[in-house]
């Protein structure tokens, strides 16, 4: 990954391109609003190529503090699994992106609301507001369709799609990814995450266990927000997905988050390695899960590609000078690289 070769994260091996998309099937795309006052979009993530509704992926979601707006957790957390792709996008922007989530589903597939029911659409939020004029709410629900029809294996990272009008830790964030490969039963197996990255008081950054800059305790408080998306073809059941999305806020402890009040912090997991269909004929379905003595090298894999993922938003993000004149400047740039 361009940008971090002077930075170190674990001593797990990276996947090929060190993004989510190292897992095979899953693919990510963004629409970027960048003009004027304008800073916002929509990031879509999407578990495999196939029909995501008929053939659902195992998933869990994880809420680190609940200072968000995210949509259709309840059910995941309820049923263990996801049937649409993933959303992210400005707080404000929720209901459309929901709205045109929705949409796509049902034009793509004829039975829902109809013989079958209704869909549980996600979609996923930070407040981008210090940059973006978000009252504008000038995402639409062309531009979900637009995110999802061009997602694709190798994407960019930084102040793209939703992650456009991100801020981290006082400097400029967005989007995020890395990836590691864990050997299990001789075979060889990937576990990915992408972040929207939004949280982080300036001063507390940590960069290879070091303080980047001395933090004003009296003016910074750690608020915005984090959304974490893990993906994996580890055979794994949704109360073993829930366990390593609670080891994603190692990472951020890593890099100098202490989960505020004002964050709001949420994580969802799947795997794609178990599929539920969802006209399923047999009454009993056989899964396969992972051995239990075995997830700690999953753990440390987590923990390693969130801390990993935060950075890089922050290293491919470029400066940007948002709306009433607010700046937030690239890491790299402040690094000198």
């Amino acid at each position: 990954m361009m940008g971090l070769i002077d930075f170190k994260f674990g001593n797990l091996k990276k996947g090929e391109r060190d993004l989510i998309t190292d897992v095979k099937g899953v693919k990510v795309g963004h629409f970027t609003i960048d003009d004027g006052d304008i800073h916002t979009g929509v990031t879509a993530i999407l578990p495999h190529e196939g029909n995501i509704f008929k053939e659902k992926v195992v998933a869990s979601s994880y809420v680190i503090n609940g200072f968000g707006k995210s949509v259709g957790l309840i059910q995941v957390e309820e049923l263990g699994t996801i049937e649409t792709p993933i959303i992210l996008t400005n707080t404000l922007s929720v209901g459309t992106a929901l709205s045109g989530l929705t949409k796509y589903m049902l034009l793509n597939n004829e039975d829902i609301g109809k013989t079958t029911g209704t869909v549980n659409s996600i979609v996923c939020e930070c407040n981008d507001g210090y940059l973006n004029d978000i009252r504008a709410m000038s995402v639409k629900e062309e531009h979900v369709f637009y995110a999802i029809e061009n997602a694709k294996e190798d994407f960019d990272e930084g102040n793209v799609g939703a992650g456009c009008g991100m801020s981290c830790f006082g400097h400029k964030g967005g989007i995020g990814s890395s990836s590691r490969v864990i050997q299990l039963d001789n075979k060889m197996y990937t576990i990915g995450s992408i972040v929207l990255s939004n949280f982080g008081a300036y001063g507390d950054l940590i960069l290879n266990g070091k303080k980047f800059c001395e933090n004003n305790l009296d003016k910074e408080t750690d608020k915005g927000s984090i959304i974490i998306i893990l993906a994996t073809d580890i055979p794994l059941n949704e109360r073993q997905l829930k366990r390593i999305c609670r080891r994603a806020q190692v990472g951020l402890s890593r890099c100098g988050s202490y989960l505020g009040n004002g964050s709001g912090d949420i994580v969802i997991g799947f795997s794609t390695s178990n599929k539920i269909s969802h006209y399923e004929e047999r009454d009993i379905v056989n899964m396969k899960i992972l051995n239990e003595n075995k997830i700690d090298l999953i753990f440390r894999a987590v923990a390693d590609i969130t801390e990993e993922s935060v950075i890089s938003s922050m290293i491919h993000a470029k400066t940007l000078q948002g709306r009433d004149g607010h700046v937030r400047k690239s890491l790299n740039i402040r690094e000198g690289k």
